[in-house]
Protein backbone atom coordinates (compact mmCIF):
# COMPACT_ATOMS: atom_id res chain seq x y z
CA UNK A 1 0.00 0.00 0.00
CA UNK A 2 1.67 3.07 0.35
CA UNK A 3 3.88 5.57 0.67
CA UNK A 4 4.15 9.10 -0.20
CA UNK A 5 7.05 11.51 0.52
CA UNK A 6 8.33 14.77 -0.08
CA UNK A 7 10.81 17.08 1.22
CA UNK A 8 7.75 18.94 3.60
CA UNK A 9 5.54 16.70 4.51
CA UNK A 10 7.96 14.82 6.85
CA UNK A 11 7.73 13.50 9.98
CA UNK A 12 9.72 15.46 12.93
CA UNK A 13 12.00 12.86 12.89
CA UNK A 14 12.49 13.28 8.94
CA UNK A 15 10.62 9.66 7.68
CA UNK A 16 7.79 10.06 5.29
CA UNK A 17 4.59 10.21 5.48
CA UNK A 18 2.65 7.27 4.77
CA UNK A 19 -0.86 8.71 3.12
CA UNK A 20 -0.97 6.84 -0.29
CA UNK A 21 -1.07 3.04 -2.16
CA UNK A 22 2.27 1.49 -3.46
CA UNK A 23 2.52 2.41 -6.97
CA UNK A 24 4.08 0.27 -9.76
CA UNK A 25 7.64 -0.42 -9.12
CA UNK A 26 7.84 0.48 -6.10
CA UNK A 27 9.45 -2.16 -4.25
CA UNK A 28 11.11 -2.94 -0.91
CA UNK A 29 14.44 -3.36 0.05
CA UNK A 30 15.39 -7.77 0.30
CA UNK A 31 11.92 -8.49 -0.33
CA UNK A 32 13.28 -11.88 -1.88
CA UNK A 33 14.53 -12.94 1.62
CA UNK A 34 11.28 -11.90 3.33
CA UNK A 35 8.08 -14.45 3.74
CA UNK A 36 4.88 -13.29 2.18
CA UNK A 37 3.78 -11.93 5.71
CA UNK A 38 7.00 -10.05 6.08
CA UNK A 39 6.99 -8.77 2.19
CA UNK A 40 3.00 -7.44 2.55
CA UNK A 41 3.76 -5.61 5.99
CA UNK A 42 7.23 -4.23 3.92
CA UNK A 43 4.50 -2.70 1.12
CA UNK A 44 3.07 -1.14 4.07
CA UNK A 45 6.19 0.63 5.09
CA UNK A 46 6.79 -1.40 8.16
CA UNK A 47 9.03 -3.62 8.96
CA UNK A 48 8.59 -6.80 11.04
CA UNK A 49 8.72 -6.30 14.90
CA UNK A 50 6.51 -8.89 16.52
CA UNK A 51 6.68 -13.03 16.13
CA UNK A 52 4.08 -13.98 13.99
CA UNK A 53 2.86 -16.81 16.42
CA UNK A 54 -1.17 -15.80 15.99
CA UNK A 55 -3.44 -17.96 13.61
CA UNK A 56 -7.06 -17.12 12.41
CA UNK A 57 -8.10 -19.51 15.27
CA UNK A 58 -6.00 -17.43 17.79
CA UNK A 59 -6.93 -14.06 16.36
CA UNK A 60 -10.48 -15.21 16.62
CA UNK A 61 -9.48 -16.12 20.27
CA UNK A 62 -8.71 -13.13 21.71
CA UNK A 63 -11.18 -11.06 19.50
CA UNK A 64 -14.06 -13.41 20.75
CA UNK A 65 -12.59 -12.88 24.29
CA UNK A 66 -12.41 -9.01 23.56
CA UNK A 67 -16.12 -9.33 23.07
CA UNK A 68 -16.83 -11.71 25.60
CA UNK A 69 -20.28 -12.11 24.78
CA UNK A 70 -21.58 -13.52 28.49
CA UNK A 71 -20.08 -11.15 30.60
CA UNK A 72 -20.71 -8.08 28.04
CA UNK A 73 -24.32 -8.73 27.99
CA UNK A 74 -24.15 -9.62 31.74
CA UNK A 75 -22.73 -6.29 32.45
CA UNK A 76 -24.86 -3.70 29.88
CA UNK A 77 -28.11 -5.14 31.18
CA UNK A 78 -28.90 -1.74 32.50
CA UNK A 79 -28.49 -0.46 28.81
CA UNK A 80 -30.46 -2.50 26.92
CA UNK A 81 -33.26 -4.31 29.09
CA UNK A 82 -33.18 -1.64 31.37
CA UNK A 83 -34.41 1.09 28.89
CA UNK A 84 -36.42 -0.63 26.53
CA UNK A 85 -37.59 -3.98 28.42
CA UNK A 86 -37.37 -7.69 26.94
CA UNK A 87 -37.88 -6.37 23.50
CA UNK A 88 -34.24 -4.75 23.39
CA UNK A 89 -32.95 -8.36 23.82
CA UNK A 90 -35.10 -9.90 21.05
CA UNK A 91 -35.95 -7.65 17.79
CA UNK A 92 -34.28 -5.16 19.04
CA UNK A 93 -30.37 -7.57 18.90
CA UNK A 94 -32.09 -8.95 15.38
CA UNK A 95 -32.02 -5.30 13.98
CA UNK A 96 -28.79 -3.81 14.98
CA UNK A 97 -26.41 -6.69 14.17
CA UNK A 98 -27.78 -6.99 10.69
CA UNK A 99 -25.91 -3.48 10.70
CA UNK A 100 -23.33 -4.26 12.97
CA UNK A 101 -22.79 -7.44 10.38
CA UNK A 102 -22.24 -4.54 7.50
CA UNK A 103 -19.55 -2.82 9.84
CA UNK A 104 -17.80 -5.93 10.18
CA UNK A 105 -17.78 -7.13 6.51
CA UNK A 106 -16.20 -3.67 5.53
CA UNK A 107 -13.82 -3.67 7.70
CA UNK A 108 -12.57 -6.92 7.71
CA UNK A 109 -11.87 -6.01 3.91
CA UNK A 110 -9.66 -3.16 5.11
CA UNK A 111 -7.85 -5.54 6.82
CA UNK A 112 -7.37 -8.00 4.00
CA UNK A 113 -5.71 -4.87 2.13
CA UNK A 114 -3.78 -3.43 4.92
CA UNK A 115 -3.11 -5.50 7.65
CA UNK A 116 -1.53 -3.69 10.47
CA UNK A 117 -1.24 -3.21 13.92
CA UNK A 118 -2.61 0.25 13.30
CA UNK A 119 -5.92 -1.16 11.84
CA UNK A 120 -8.50 1.46 10.88
CA UNK A 121 -6.06 4.36 12.07
CA UNK A 122 -3.66 3.35 9.25
CA UNK A 123 -6.33 2.48 6.78
CA UNK A 124 -7.84 6.12 7.00
CA UNK A 125 -4.59 7.56 6.60
CA UNK A 126 -4.59 5.85 3.30
CA UNK A 127 -7.57 6.17 2.06
CA UNK A 128 -8.15 10.30 2.54
CA UNK A 129 -4.71 10.80 0.84
CA UNK A 130 -2.02 12.74 1.55
CA UNK A 131 -3.95 15.88 2.05
CA UNK A 132 -6.50 14.49 4.45
CA UNK A 133 -4.72 11.51 5.65
CA UNK A 134 -3.48 12.90 8.57
CA UNK A 135 -6.37 14.73 9.82
CA UNK A 136 -8.29 11.35 9.20
CA UNK A 137 -5.68 9.42 11.05
CA UNK A 138 -5.73 11.40 13.72
CA UNK A 139 -9.18 11.66 14.50
CA UNK A 140 -9.39 7.65 14.01
CA UNK A 141 -6.74 6.61 15.86
CA UNK A 142 -7.53 8.95 19.22
CA UNK A 143 -10.92 8.06 18.80
CA UNK A 144 -10.14 4.04 18.72
CA UNK A 145 -7.63 4.34 21.59
CA UNK A 146 -10.56 5.97 23.71
CA UNK A 147 -12.26 3.00 23.48
CA UNK A 148 -9.19 0.25 23.61
CA UNK A 149 -8.13 2.05 26.81
CA UNK A 150 -11.76 2.23 28.07
CA UNK A 151 -12.30 -1.50 27.64
CA UNK A 152 -10.14 -3.23 30.06
CA UNK A 153 -11.34 -1.15 32.70
CA UNK A 154 -15.62 -1.37 32.04
CA UNK A 155 -15.06 -5.00 31.87
CA UNK A 156 -13.12 -5.47 35.00
CA UNK A 157 -15.31 -2.88 36.51
CA UNK A 158 -18.28 -5.06 35.77
CA UNK A 159 -16.19 -8.51 36.77
CA UNK A 160 -15.67 -6.78 40.25
CA UNK A 161 -19.22 -6.08 40.83
CA UNK A 162 -20.28 -9.59 40.35
CA UNK A 163 -17.46 -11.03 42.60
CA UNK A 164 -19.37 -8.35 45.05
CA UNK A 165 -22.70 -9.40 44.36
CA UNK A 166 -21.91 -13.26 44.98
CA UNK A 167 -20.41 -12.14 48.45
CA UNK A 168 -24.15 -10.17 49.05
CA UNK A 169 -25.69 -13.26 47.88
CA UNK A 170 -23.85 -15.84 50.36
CA UNK A 171 -23.53 -12.95 53.11
CA UNK A 172 -26.73 -11.17 52.55
CA UNK A 173 -25.27 -8.74 55.37
CA UNK A 174 -22.93 -7.99 53.57
CA UNK A 175 -23.04 -4.62 51.25
CA UNK A 176 -20.64 -3.84 48.59
CA UNK A 177 -18.77 0.00 48.78
CA UNK A 178 -17.36 2.14 45.85
CA UNK A 179 -14.08 1.60 47.32
CA UNK A 180 -13.67 -1.99 47.57
CA UNK A 181 -14.71 -2.35 43.56
CA UNK A 182 -12.38 0.60 43.09
CA UNK A 183 -9.70 -1.39 44.47
CA UNK A 184 -10.94 -5.18 43.06
CA UNK A 185 -10.67 -3.69 39.70
CA UNK A 186 -7.01 -2.44 40.11
CA UNK A 187 -6.22 -5.32 41.25
CA UNK A 188 -7.87 -7.41 37.99
CA UNK A 189 -6.21 -4.51 35.78
CA UNK A 190 -2.45 -5.27 37.22
CA UNK A 191 -3.27 -8.94 37.35
CA UNK A 192 -3.91 -8.59 33.05
CA UNK A 193 -1.16 -6.10 32.61
CA UNK A 194 1.13 -8.68 33.89
CA UNK A 195 -0.10 -11.63 31.74
CA UNK A 196 -0.45 -9.02 28.59
CA UNK A 197 3.61 -8.49 29.26
CA UNK A 198 4.38 -11.92 28.18
CA UNK A 199 5.58 -13.64 25.39
CA UNK A 200 3.29 -13.62 22.08
CA UNK A 201 3.05 -17.32 22.33
CA UNK A 202 2.21 -17.34 25.63
CA UNK A 203 -0.79 -14.83 25.43
CA UNK A 204 -1.87 -16.64 22.43
CA UNK A 205 -1.82 -19.81 24.23
CA UNK A 206 -3.88 -18.04 27.17
CA UNK A 207 -6.63 -16.64 24.63
CA UNK A 208 -7.04 -19.98 23.60
CA UNK A 209 -7.91 -21.11 26.48
CA UNK A 210 -10.01 -18.18 27.53
CA UNK A 211 -12.24 -18.69 24.43
CA UNK A 212 -13.15 -22.72 24.95
CA UNK A 213 -14.07 -21.18 28.23
CA UNK A 214 -16.07 -18.59 27.18
CA UNK A 215 -17.84 -20.82 24.49
CA UNK A 216 -18.60 -23.85 26.91
CA UNK A 217 -19.72 -21.52 29.72
CA UNK A 218 -21.85 -19.39 26.95
CA UNK A 219 -23.26 -22.96 26.06
CA UNK A 220 -23.57 -24.01 29.97
CA UNK A 221 -25.44 -20.92 30.84
CA UNK A 222 -27.77 -21.32 27.93
CA UNK A 223 -28.39 -24.76 28.61
CA UNK A 224 -29.02 -24.40 32.41
CA UNK A 225 -31.09 -20.84 32.60
CA UNK A 226 -34.05 -22.45 30.73
CA UNK A 227 -33.95 -25.89 32.13
CA UNK A 228 -33.26 -24.70 35.70
CA UNK A 229 -35.39 -21.96 36.27
CA UNK A 230 -38.14 -22.13 38.82
CA UNK A 231 -40.36 -19.58 37.12
CA UNK A 232 -44.03 -21.09 36.85
CA UNK A 233 -44.84 -21.04 34.29
CA UNK A 234 -41.18 -21.63 32.70
CA UNK A 235 -41.28 -18.58 29.83
CA UNK A 236 -43.01 -15.60 30.02
CA UNK A 237 -45.65 -15.13 26.59
CA UNK A 238 -44.18 -13.92 23.15
CA UNK A 239 -46.20 -10.72 23.68
CA UNK A 240 -44.04 -9.88 26.76
CA UNK A 241 -40.52 -11.30 25.45
CA UNK A 242 -40.77 -9.64 22.36
CA UNK A 243 -42.80 -6.69 23.93
CA UNK A 244 -41.47 -2.71 24.97
CA UNK A 245 -41.31 -1.87 28.85
CA UNK A 246 -40.02 1.48 28.39
CA UNK A 247 -38.13 2.24 31.30
CA UNK A 248 -36.90 6.12 30.54
CA UNK A 249 -39.04 9.00 29.86
CA UNK A 250 -39.17 9.19 26.24
CA UNK A 251 -40.99 7.53 23.74
CA UNK A 252 -40.88 4.28 23.10
CA UNK A 253 -38.89 4.45 19.27
CA UNK A 254 -36.22 6.34 21.12
CA UNK A 255 -36.27 4.00 24.38
CA UNK A 256 -35.57 1.05 21.50
CA UNK A 257 -32.74 3.58 20.19
CA UNK A 258 -31.01 3.86 23.33
CA UNK A 259 -30.70 0.43 23.88
CA UNK A 260 -28.85 -0.29 21.30
CA UNK A 261 -25.88 0.80 23.64
CA UNK A 262 -25.65 -2.68 25.09
CA UNK A 263 -25.73 -4.18 21.89
CA UNK A 264 -23.05 -2.22 20.05
CA UNK A 265 -20.75 -2.04 23.20
CA UNK A 266 -20.85 -6.10 23.32
CA UNK A 267 -20.27 -6.33 19.85
CA UNK A 268 -17.80 -4.19 19.49
CA UNK A 269 -14.36 -6.51 20.19
CA UNK A 270 -14.32 -8.00 16.44
CA UNK A 271 -11.46 -5.50 15.55
CA UNK A 272 -8.87 -7.42 17.76
CA UNK A 273 -7.62 -9.39 14.60
CA UNK A 274 -7.12 -5.97 12.94
CA UNK A 275 -4.85 -4.97 15.34
CA UNK A 276 -3.33 -8.57 15.56
CA UNK A 277 -2.32 -8.88 11.94
CA UNK A 278 1.15 -8.01 12.36
CA UNK A 279 1.71 -10.87 14.80
CA UNK A 280 -0.64 -13.17 12.56
CA UNK A 281 0.09 -15.53 9.93
CA UNK A 282 -1.31 -15.43 6.31
CA UNK A 283 -2.90 -12.36 8.05
CA UNK A 284 -4.04 -10.84 5.07
CA UNK A 285 -6.68 -13.84 4.84
CA UNK A 286 -6.75 -14.71 8.44
CA UNK A 287 -7.24 -11.64 10.04
CA UNK A 288 -10.04 -11.20 8.02
CA UNK A 289 -11.87 -13.87 8.47
CA UNK A 290 -11.18 -14.49 12.22
CA UNK A 291 -12.96 -10.73 12.30
CA UNK A 292 -16.26 -12.45 10.29
CA UNK A 293 -16.12 -15.30 12.94
CA UNK A 294 -16.24 -13.32 15.81
CA UNK A 295 -19.12 -10.91 14.49
CA UNK A 296 -21.34 -13.91 12.96
CA UNK A 297 -20.61 -16.37 16.33
CA UNK A 298 -20.94 -13.36 18.44
CA UNK A 299 -24.27 -12.44 16.51
CA UNK A 300 -25.92 -15.78 16.82
CA UNK A 301 -24.95 -16.92 20.63
CA UNK A 302 -26.04 -13.38 21.90
CA UNK A 303 -29.37 -13.68 20.60
CA UNK A 304 -29.92 -17.05 21.95
CA UNK A 305 -28.83 -15.88 25.13
CA UNK A 306 -30.43 -12.68 25.05
CA UNK A 307 -34.06 -14.48 24.01
CA UNK A 308 -33.74 -16.78 27.02
CA UNK A 309 -33.18 -13.79 29.00
CA UNK A 310 -36.63 -11.76 27.56
CA UNK A 311 -38.46 -15.56 27.80
CA UNK A 312 -37.44 -16.27 31.29
CA UNK A 313 -37.08 -12.31 33.15
CA UNK A 314 -40.17 -12.42 35.69
CA UNK A 315 -39.89 -8.58 37.15
CA UNK A 316 -37.45 -6.03 34.87
CA UNK A 317 -37.71 -3.27 37.22
CA UNK A 318 -36.60 -5.23 40.56
CA UNK A 319 -33.47 -6.55 38.59
CA UNK A 320 -32.50 -3.40 37.53
CA UNK A 321 -32.87 -1.77 40.54
CA UNK A 322 -31.54 -4.09 42.64
CA UNK A 323 -29.58 -3.96 45.81
CA UNK A 324 -27.12 -6.16 44.49
CA UNK A 325 -25.95 -3.37 42.36
CA UNK A 326 -25.58 -5.90 39.55
CA UNK A 327 -28.41 -7.00 37.45
CA UNK A 328 -26.95 -10.06 36.41
CA UNK A 329 -26.86 -11.23 39.35
CA UNK A 330 -30.17 -9.87 40.41
CA UNK A 331 -31.54 -11.95 37.24
CA UNK A 332 -30.07 -15.35 38.01
CA UNK A 333 -31.42 -14.96 41.59
CA UNK A 334 -34.65 -14.60 40.25
CA UNK A 335 -35.54 -17.59 38.04
CA UNK A 336 -32.87 -19.94 38.94
CA UNK A 337 -31.93 -21.89 42.67
CA UNK A 338 -29.24 -19.98 44.76
CA UNK A 339 -26.64 -22.69 44.00
CA UNK A 340 -27.69 -22.58 40.38
CA UNK A 341 -27.13 -18.91 40.23
CA UNK A 342 -24.09 -18.91 42.19
CA UNK A 343 -22.72 -21.18 39.69
CA UNK A 344 -23.36 -19.27 36.56
CA UNK A 345 -22.50 -16.13 37.82
CA UNK A 346 -19.07 -18.00 38.69
CA UNK A 347 -18.19 -18.74 35.04
CA UNK A 348 -19.33 -15.20 34.01
CA UNK A 349 -16.52 -13.91 36.15
CA UNK A 350 -14.66 -16.58 34.82
CA UNK A 351 -15.46 -15.19 31.19
CA UNK A 352 -14.92 -11.64 32.48
CA UNK A 353 -11.01 -12.10 33.67
CA UNK A 354 -10.64 -13.34 30.44
CA UNK A 355 -12.25 -10.91 28.36
CA UNK A 356 -10.41 -8.49 30.38
CA UNK A 357 -7.17 -9.58 29.38
CA UNK A 358 -7.92 -9.91 25.95
CA UNK A 359 -8.91 -5.96 25.99
CA UNK A 360 -5.97 -5.33 27.74
CA UNK A 361 -3.72 -7.13 24.50
CA UNK A 362 -5.28 -5.62 21.99
CA UNK A 363 -5.44 -2.03 23.73
CA UNK A 364 -1.76 -2.50 24.15
CA UNK A 365 -0.81 -3.21 20.31
CA UNK A 366 -3.44 -0.40 19.29
CA UNK A 367 -1.07 1.80 21.52
CA UNK A 368 2.04 0.88 20.33
CA UNK A 369 1.19 1.44 16.04
CA UNK A 370 -0.21 4.64 17.60
CA UNK A 371 3.02 5.48 19.15
CA UNK A 372 5.23 4.21 16.55
CA UNK A 373 4.00 7.21 14.09
CA UNK A 374 4.28 9.43 16.97
CA UNK A 375 0.91 10.19 17.60
CA UNK A 376 0.88 10.46 21.59
CA UNK A 377 3.95 13.19 21.47
CA UNK A 378 6.69 12.97 23.83
CA UNK A 379 5.66 10.00 25.01
CA UNK A 380 5.70 8.25 21.81
CA UNK A 381 9.66 6.92 22.33
CA UNK A 382 9.34 4.92 25.17
CA UNK A 383 5.74 3.44 24.08
CA UNK A 384 6.98 2.64 20.87
CA UNK A 385 9.62 0.17 22.38
CA UNK A 386 9.35 -3.40 22.23
CA UNK A 387 10.59 -5.50 25.21
CA UNK A 388 13.83 -7.03 23.75
CA UNK A 389 12.95 -10.51 26.34
CA UNK A 390 9.38 -10.59 25.57
CA UNK A 391 9.50 -9.42 22.30
CA UNK A 392 6.06 -7.33 23.51
CA UNK A 393 4.94 -3.67 23.44
CA UNK A 394 5.35 -3.84 27.67
CA UNK A 395 5.35 -0.09 27.75
CA UNK A 396 2.02 0.50 25.62
CA UNK A 397 0.72 -2.59 28.40
CA UNK A 398 1.57 -0.72 31.42
CA UNK A 399 0.95 2.81 30.13
CA UNK A 400 -2.64 1.81 29.34
CA UNK A 401 -2.86 0.14 32.66
CA UNK A 402 -2.45 3.30 34.39
CA UNK A 403 -4.78 5.78 32.57
CA UNK A 404 -7.52 2.48 32.74
CA UNK A 405 -6.83 3.00 36.59
CA UNK A 406 -7.57 6.40 36.13
CA UNK A 407 -10.45 6.16 35.04
CA UNK A 408 -11.38 3.88 37.22
CA UNK A 409 -11.80 6.91 39.31
CA UNK A 410 -15.26 7.59 37.87
CA UNK A 411 -17.00 4.67 40.26
CA UNK A 412 -17.05 7.40 43.02
CA UNK A 413 -18.75 9.62 40.56
CA UNK A 414 -22.58 7.73 40.77
CA UNK A 415 -23.78 7.39 37.25
CA UNK A 416 -20.74 8.52 36.30
CA UNK A 417 -19.04 5.50 35.53
CA UNK A 418 -21.76 4.52 32.87
CA UNK A 419 -19.76 6.67 30.82
CA UNK A 420 -17.22 4.16 30.05
CA UNK A 421 -19.23 1.66 28.87
CA UNK A 422 -21.21 4.75 25.95
CA UNK A 423 -17.53 5.27 25.12
CA UNK A 424 -16.94 2.26 24.35
CA UNK A 425 -19.43 2.34 21.67
CA UNK A 426 -19.60 5.58 19.96
CA UNK A 427 -15.30 6.09 19.79
CA UNK A 428 -15.74 2.00 18.63
CA UNK A 429 -18.14 2.88 16.12
CA UNK A 430 -16.99 6.74 15.17
CA UNK A 431 -13.68 4.63 14.48
CA UNK A 432 -15.03 1.55 12.60
CA UNK A 433 -17.08 4.32 10.12
CA UNK A 434 -14.89 6.82 9.42
CA UNK A 435 -12.31 4.42 6.79
CA UNK A 436 -15.47 2.75 5.93
CA UNK A 437 -16.86 6.00 4.71
CA UNK A 438 -14.07 7.61 3.23
CA UNK A 439 -14.14 4.70 1.23
CA UNK A 440 -17.31 4.48 -0.06
CA UNK A 441 -17.74 8.32 -0.35
CA UNK A 442 -14.41 9.58 -2.31
CA UNK A 443 -11.68 6.02 -2.76
CA UNK A 444 -14.79 4.02 -4.53
CA UNK A 445 -13.82 2.24 -7.55
CA UNK A 446 -10.18 3.31 -6.93
CA UNK A 447 -9.50 1.02 -3.28
CA UNK A 448 -6.91 -2.07 -3.68
CA UNK A 449 -8.89 -4.93 -2.61
CA UNK A 450 -6.69 -7.47 -0.72
CA UNK A 451 -7.17 -11.54 -1.09
CA UNK A 452 -10.54 -11.39 1.05
CA UNK A 453 -13.07 -8.44 -0.17
CA UNK A 454 -16.98 -8.44 -0.38
CA UNK A 455 -16.77 -7.55 -4.64
CA UNK A 456 -19.96 -5.52 -6.11
CA UNK A 457 -21.39 -5.78 -2.53
CA UNK A 458 -18.90 -3.80 -0.52
CA UNK A 459 -20.31 -0.71 -1.42
CA UNK A 460 -23.97 -1.16 -0.38
CA UNK A 461 -22.88 -3.15 2.38
CA UNK A 462 -20.69 0.02 3.72
CA UNK A 463 -23.18 2.61 2.92
CA UNK A 464 -26.00 0.53 5.39
CA UNK A 465 -23.03 -0.11 7.90
CA UNK A 466 -22.16 3.75 8.03
CA UNK A 467 -25.78 5.08 8.28
CA UNK A 468 -26.62 2.70 11.15
CA UNK A 469 -24.03 4.53 12.86
CA UNK A 470 -24.98 7.93 11.98
CA UNK A 471 -28.21 7.38 13.30
CA UNK A 472 -27.40 5.73 16.97
CA UNK A 473 -24.52 7.28 17.99
CA UNK A 474 -26.94 10.80 19.41
CA UNK A 475 -29.51 8.67 21.02
CA UNK A 476 -26.38 7.28 23.59
CA UNK A 477 -25.64 10.76 25.03
CA UNK A 478 -29.38 10.51 26.19
CA UNK A 479 -29.80 10.13 30.05
CA UNK A 480 -33.12 7.82 31.05
CA UNK A 481 -34.89 10.49 32.54
CA UNK A 482 -35.62 14.21 31.02
CA UNK A 483 -37.14 17.51 32.55
CA UNK A 484 -38.08 17.85 36.16
CA UNK A 485 -36.40 14.21 37.04
CA UNK A 486 -33.24 14.98 35.05
CA UNK A 487 -30.35 15.78 38.31
CA UNK A 488 -26.66 15.28 37.88
CA UNK A 489 -26.57 11.97 39.31
CA UNK A 490 -28.81 10.67 36.57
CA UNK A 491 -27.09 12.93 33.91
CA UNK A 492 -25.51 11.15 31.33
CA UNK A 493 -22.12 12.16 30.94
CA UNK A 494 -20.85 10.55 27.80
CA UNK A 495 -20.93 13.24 25.64
CA UNK A 496 -18.45 15.16 28.48
CA UNK A 497 -16.33 11.79 29.40
CA UNK A 498 -15.41 11.34 25.48
CA UNK A 499 -16.61 15.02 23.91
CA UNK A 500 -14.52 16.86 25.90
CA UNK A 501 -11.09 14.67 25.27
CA UNK A 502 -12.12 14.73 21.60
CA UNK A 503 -12.14 18.50 21.66
CA UNK A 504 -9.00 18.82 22.93
CA UNK A 505 -7.71 16.26 20.46
CA UNK A 506 -9.04 18.89 17.74
CA UNK A 507 -7.70 21.55 19.15
CA UNK A 508 -4.32 20.14 19.34
CA UNK A 509 -4.14 18.57 16.18
CA UNK A 510 -4.92 22.02 14.60
CA UNK A 511 -2.60 24.32 17.11
CA UNK A 512 0.26 21.99 16.56
CA UNK A 513 0.32 18.42 15.64
CA UNK A 514 -0.20 19.20 12.37
CA UNK A 515 2.90 20.62 11.98
CA UNK A 516 4.86 16.98 12.99
CA UNK A 517 2.26 14.79 12.09
CA UNK A 518 1.38 13.43 8.85
CA UNK A 519 -0.39 10.48 9.49
CA UNK A 520 1.13 6.75 10.04
CA UNK A 521 5.14 6.17 9.10
CA UNK A 522 7.48 4.03 7.17
CA UNK A 523 10.07 2.33 9.17
CA UNK A 524 11.50 0.25 6.88
CA UNK A 525 14.01 0.93 3.70
CA UNK A 526 12.48 0.44 -0.04
CA UNK A 527 13.56 2.05 -3.41
CA UNK A 528 11.23 4.91 -4.60
CA UNK A 529 11.45 4.18 -8.72
CA UNK A 530 10.83 7.63 -9.84
CA UNK A 531 7.01 6.11 -10.87
CA UNK A 532 4.19 8.94 -10.05
CA UNK A 533 2.36 7.77 -6.76
CA UNK A 534 -1.15 8.99 -6.55
CA UNK A 535 -0.93 12.94 -6.21
CA UNK A 536 3.11 12.81 -5.82
CA UNK A 537 5.40 13.55 -8.75
CA UNK A 538 8.62 12.21 -7.59
CA UNK A 539 11.38 13.48 -10.37
CA UNK A 540 14.25 11.30 -11.17
CA UNK A 541 17.05 13.42 -9.55
CA UNK A 542 15.21 13.04 -6.19
CA UNK A 543 17.30 10.54 -3.75
CA UNK A 544 15.48 9.38 -0.77
CA UNK A 545 17.50 7.65 2.18
CA UNK A 546 14.44 6.08 3.91
CA UNK A 547 15.91 4.80 6.86
CA UNK A 548 16.63 8.47 7.98
CA UNK A 549 14.45 10.38 5.73
CA UNK A 550 17.00 12.46 3.95
CA UNK A 551 17.14 14.02 0.62
CA UNK A 552 19.82 14.76 -1.37
CA UNK A 553 20.09 18.86 -1.94
CA UNK A 554 19.32 17.60 -5.40
CA UNK A 555 16.05 16.97 -4.46
CA UNK A 556 13.38 19.04 -5.84
CA UNK A 557 10.96 20.39 -3.19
Amino acid sequence: MAASQTGRASHGDGAPAVTTVFADGDVPDNIAEMSGDEAALAALGYKQEFKREFSAWTSFAVSFAVMGLLPSIATTMWYGIGYAGPAANTWGWLVSVVFILCIAASMAELASSMPTSGGLYYAAAVLAGPKYGPMAAWVTGWSNWFVQVTGAPSVNWGGASMILAAASIVNPSYIPTNYQTFLLTTFLMIIHACISSMPTLWIAHFNSVGTVVNVLALIVTIIIIPTMTTNVPKFQPSSVAWGIQNFTDWPDGVAVLMSFLAICWTMSGYDAPFHLAEECSNASIASPRAIIMTAATGSVFGFVLNTIIAYTITDVDAVINTDLGQPWAAYLIQVLPQNAALAVLGLTIVCAFSMGQGCMVAASRVCFAYARDDCFGVLSKPLKKVNRYTLTPVNAVWFNTFVGILLLLLIFGGAAIDAIFSIGAIAAFVAFSIPIFIKIAFVRNKFRRGPWHLGPFSLPIGILGCAFVLVILPFFNFPSVNGADLTPELMNWTSLVYGAPMLFILIWFYVDAHKWFKGPKINIAHHMLYNEIEGLKVAPNKNVDVETGSTSKSSTA
